[in-house]
This record gives structure tokens, sequence and C-alpha cells, in this order.
């Protein structure tokens, strides 16, 4: 046994040896230099290191700005439902009350509000819960459904928070942006996100205007507030694009510069200023500049303009490609139309436009909305007095344009462009703002329209 513990210590003390040996007279020196150099490509997570930068975005400073101006908004809605027994029974149709929810945002010390037309439609009863819980009673100031933004008013003890207004103009594509509000009848709730894309168009007649953002925005969020990392408002969140109802990704706001106009509007006037270009057009791309033969492809084409518009008295002409306003580029017809939407009646802009080739800058002053797109009708404009003096009328709205789905049909009952609108829903209108009023009144199930034919005939209709 010792004999076989002896062999084992002198072998291991000979490989010790022997490796010794061999690292100090054998092996060649290698030294290690360690050198800092630029990579030719970074990961995109490490992008930020090549200008000497590790800072994550910080949003606590927005976030404390905002998330106590951000309210919680209440409407209580009279609904007539399905009917009962003792409804049937009795002959009559109750109504019972119907809660809906969203977020507003306060927009100075004294308690005025921006929210969505949507949040308070058809509201019986208002109110609003600040974030420290206080609940307020809320009026109804005023709304615009084109935009889908209300102005609520409420009388508070002390001054209040509020978010003051950003440049939505100024908003660039992968800002850092945050959503502020009340989501699932919870206290101020703050997501983040980047501007995805703006003047984004929902409704497919390039007549809305939206900031998209990948911020996370679920119900309840509607009215609330999107800020930049300033804590500047810079859009009021409106809608969602999911087919559950909930949050897939995208989610779009309103632009505060449109947001502001409207309210200023409101509180100035009781109602909204709708200044107009005056021009029909279209956006140019591959296929529709092949079709007219041009090599433009972005930019908007002008089909025609309208009678006594702005831009008809600013010599704006068919065929003319709209490619800046106000040194904002135009690429295509939601760029335009919500720059427009930010301005009122009487405000100058500059278009800077493509005609044969050549560029130059045109003033035009935005006029007063005077046509509208009535459905199942087409577009009417305020009527004349020679148009009235024509069908010996007293009040009404012209016909300018009969829509293309019931064209047909409008024609095989004398009724084409120049007829007069005489009446909607048995109320007398003389304007498009009374046309538009007329609609809006929900508690008919159905249109009544009454007109002057081109033939000189009264006539009445009764859509069900």
């Amino acid at each position: 046994m010792k004999k076989i513990l002896s062999l084992v210590l002198v072998s291991a003390l000979g490989g010790v040896l022997t490796l010794g040996a061999y690292k100090l007279f054998l092996e060649k020196e290698n030294k290690v230099v360690v050198t800092e150099a630029t990579p030719a490509f970074l990961p995109t997570n490490n992008v930020g290191n090549l200008y000497g930068t590790n800072e994550t975005p910080n949003f606590t400073v927005a976030a404390e700005n905002t998330v106590n101006a951000v309210v919680h908004v209440k409407n209580v809605s009279l609904s007539s439902g399905q009917m009962t027994f003792e409804d049937l029974f009795f002959g009559r149709r109750s109504q019972r009350p119907q809660l809906g929810t969203g977020s507003g945002v306060i927009i100075n010390a004294n308690g005025y509000i921006i929210t969505n037309n949507h949040v308070i439609d058809n509201s019986h009863e208002l109110s609003v819960t600040l974030n420290n819980n206080k609940t307020y009673e809320a009026k109804l100031i005023g709304t615009d459904p084109n935009t889908d933004i209300a102005l609520l008013k409420i009388d508070a003890d002390e001054e209040l928070p509020y978010v003051t207004f950003g440049d939505s103009d100024n908003a660039k594509i992968g800002e850092w942006v945050l959503a502020v509000g009340n989501p699932f009848n919870l206290t101020s709730t703050v997501t983040a996100g980047i501007i995805s894309a703006k003047a984004r168009d929902l409704s497919g007649r390039s007549s809305q205007s939206f900031i998209q953002t990948d911020a996370a925005v679920n119900p309840g969020n509607s009215g609330g507030a999107l800020v930049n990392t300033n804590g500047e408002l810079i859009g009021i969140n409106t809608a969602i694009s999911s087919q559950t109802g909930s949050y897939i990704g995208y989610s779009f706001a309103v632009p505060s510069n449109i947001a502001r106009r409207v309210i200023e509007d409101i509180m100035e006037y009781g109602n909204v200023q709708n200044g107009i270009l005056g021009i029909n057009g279209r956006t140019l791309n591959s296929a529709f500049a092949e079709k007219l033969g041009i090599d433009d492809t972005q930019g908007v084409y002008v089909e025609s303009t309208i009678e006594d518009s702005g831009a008809e008295k600013s010599g704006i002409k068919k065929d003319d490609i709209i490619k800046e306003i106000d040194n904002v580029k135009v690429s295509k017809f939601e760029d335009l139309s919500g720059h427009i939407r930010s301005k009122r009646v009487n405000d100058v802009v500059a278009l800077t436009v493509s005609r044969n080739g050549e560029l130059k800058t045109v003033n035009v002053t935005l006029s007063k909305n005077e046509t509208f797109n009535m459905p199942l009708v087409g577009r009417l404009k305020n009527a004349s007095k020679e148009d009235l003096r024509k069908f010996k009328a007293s009040h009404g709205v012209k016909i300018i344009e009969l829509g293309e789905d019931y064209a047909d049909y409008w024609k095989n009952n004398g009724v084409e462009e120049g007829s007069i609108i005489t009446s909607i829903n048995d109320v007398k209108v003389s304007s498009v703002d009374d046309v538009q009023n007329a609609l809006q009144d929900k508690s008919s199930r159905s249109l009544r329209i009454e007109l002057i034919n081109s033939n000189g005939e009264k006539e009445r209709y009764n859509f069900r």
C-alpha cells in the first residue's frame, strides 16, 4: 500500500515539474491587446451607443404633468330598449337609463374639459370624476360630430390642473408619446408608444386626419390625452382599429391643432366655423398619374373648384397639383384636409402648386363652408337669391350634384341638379347648417324631404 502511494506522489510531482519547465522555457509569449473600434454594422438595440448615449426615454415628468388633468366622464343616456309586457299592456314605451363612460382632458384652470362627441352623445346626465376621486356635475358647452370633439364645463371650488396644448403639426413619426385615460373605470392610466403615422383616414372619404400611434388604448380611453415627452397635448385619443374591441396595436387621435380650433370656435361662436379651400380633388398615385398622362405621383390633383370659393377667387385651376400648404408637404388629400381643419373662415393659407410642370405659390382665403354631402341625395349648396327666385321659393338649399348611388332614382322622379330642398324632417332649411342640424335629430327613424323639382313642382319623399 505504501509503495502505491509513493508511486502516485512521484508521478504527480514529475508532471508539475514538466509543465512548469515547458511554460518557462519553451512557450512563446502571447500579448492580449484591448482596442475600441466602431463596427461597420450595429444591432438595432445598440444604435444609441453609436452616439455615446445609453439613456432610455424618461416619461415621468410628462406623466406627472398629465395624470391629474385627465378625468373620467360618465354619461347617463335614456334608451327605449326592449318593450316589456307592462309596456305592451299599458301602451307605452318606457325609457331606461343607459351608462356610458370615457375620458376627458382639463384644458384650463376654470374647468373646461375636452372629450369625444361619441362619449357624451345623447347624454341625459353628465358627471366628471377627477384623479383625486372628486366628482362634479358637468355641463355640455358644445359639440362637433364631424371631428368627434365635445367641450364640457365643471364648476370646482379651486383652480384645476390642466394640460397645455402642443403643436401637432410639429409632431414627428417615430416620436415617443404617452396615452393617458381612464380605461376600465380606473383612475388615470398611462401607456407609452410612438407616433406610427400622421394624416390617417378611417372613413374612406379622405375626410379625417388622425395621428396613429401604437400606445395601448382600450375602451374608456376615448377622449383622453395624447401627449409628447414634454407633457404637451398633441392629440385626443378617439378610436382603435380592432376586430375584438380591445387594443391590438393601432390607435388614433384627433390632432391637437384641430381639437383646439374646434373648442375655440365653440367657446367664441357657439358652433364650429369651418373654413374650406373650395376644391374637389383626389390623391395622386401611380395609376391615377398614368391615367392623366403625367409623371407626378405625389400631391393633390385639383379636379374642379367650387363656385365663389377662395380657391376659385385666387386662381386655382383644374389640373393644378397641390404640393405644399403653409410649407407643409402634401403627399395625399388627408395632409391637405387635416391642415385646413385646423384653420377657420377668412384665414389665409399659402399653397404651392405645380402647374404645367412649374411651381408657383398662391395665397387662398378660406371661405365659409356652404356645401354639404347629404345622405341619399348628394351635394347641397346654399341657394342664392336668384336660385330661390327662379322657383318662387322663400327658403331652401340647392342640389348641385346628385349622389351616384341614387342619381337614377331622383332623375326618374324629375329631381335634377338645381332642384331646391325646402324642408327636412318637417324643419324648414335655409342653409347647409340647417340641413346638418335637422339630420342630427335622431328621435325619428325616417327621413322626410320636401323639395321643388326641376319642373317647379313641390314634392315630398319619406325614407325609412
